[in-house]
């Protein structure tokens, strides 16, 4: 509900500004890759809205899209500083996992609908992969307009250059999605691939594992230095990352593993006696593995924990 500033213009209610909050979750995961840090920029952000006198509050004529241009400045501003905050991170970083809608961690009494992130082809791994190589001005300009519909001249307004000077970041950023050579293999048979993948590795069958492996196949761990990573530096070729599973799962007791969702797409989760130890994201064209992403981080597996 909406009252009336002395202006005579509506002032903004409460349930107004919180219908802005998963919209805000949504763009600030997608900049910044990791939920906790997407949670801390809307918290900072509804922080600055309601620092506001409420005659400050009740002159924006548009209170959502000031949320927005508050929470993308906030994340470029982190972006930027994220090449020093990796620097002292321990191994390599890759994006935060998250789990189907219906798998989210303690189900609707532990998660609130509106902190979850909307799961779709732009939350993909490999997407937010290469995602993280963009500059920080490329990947705020492409996610704000390809992503969710910002004119240039709003985004503009954000990175702080001209509509002309984003429309080039944009167009550079397309450059690398398409040259990532994302895969157009039906999920379906994507699902169908991480099964038989699963299979192999639980039954430690390296020879089955090489055939579902790309011949220049990559796995890469994170661990964040909190937990042992399934590889400690990345791993390429099928024989070499066959054999790492496999090694793998022969050190370990108590192992099981399930297929589930992960990030809108076929992934397996490693559980180590009823705790989620390890979380996989897979690339995959023509029918064959092409990227392994392990995440061993359990900050970045707040999502997974079960009840």
């Amino acid at each position: 509900m909406s009252t009336e500033s002395e202006s005579g213009r509506p002032e903004p209610g409460l349930s107004e500004i919180m219908s802005e909050r998963r919209h805000l979750t949504n763009l600030a995961y997608r900049l910044l890759g990791t939920l906790a840090d997407a949670e801390d920029v809307v918290q900072e952000t509804y922080a600055r809205w309601y620092a506001m006198t409420p005659e400050q509050q009740a002159a924006i004529d548009a209170p959502g899209a000031w949320l927005t241009t508050v929470a993308s400045r906030i994340c470029l501003d982190m972006l930027r500083s994220a090449r020093a905050r990796r620097e002292r991170y321990v191994g390599d970083w890759l994006p935060e996992p998250l789990p189907d809608r219906a798998e989210w961690a303690g189900g609707s009494k532990g998660a609130d609908p509106a902190d979850r992130v909307t799961l779709d082809e732009t939350v993909g791994m490999a997407f937010l992969v290469v995602l993280d190589s963009m500059t920080p001005a490329e990947r705020v300009a492409f996610v704000l307009h390809d992503v969710f519909q910002y004119p240039f001249a709003e985004v503009a307004a954000i990175v702080g250059r001209t509509p002309a000077a984003c429309r080039q970041l944009a167009a550079s950023a397309r450059r690398r999605i398409r040259s990532s050579g994302a895969p157009e293999t039906p999920r379906s048979r994507q699902a169908a691939v991480v099964k038989e993948f699963k299979d192999a590795w639980e039954a430690q069958d390296i020879d089955a594992l090489v055939a579902l492996l790309d011949p220049e196949v990559m796995a890469v761990g994170d661990s964040g230095g909190l937990a042992e990573a399934v590889v400690t530096a990345p791993v390429e070729g099928r024989m070499s990352v066959a054999r790492k599973l496999v090694e793998t799962v022969a050190q370990a007791d108590g192992l099981t593993f399930l297929e589930r969702t992960v990030n809108g797409g076929p992934g397996l989760v490693v559980l180590e006696g009823t705790v989620t130890g390890t979380v996989l994201a897979f690339d995959i064209a023509d029918d064959r593995i092409t990227r392994i992403w392990a995440m061993r981080n359990p900050e970045k597996l707040r999502a997974w924990v079960s009840d």
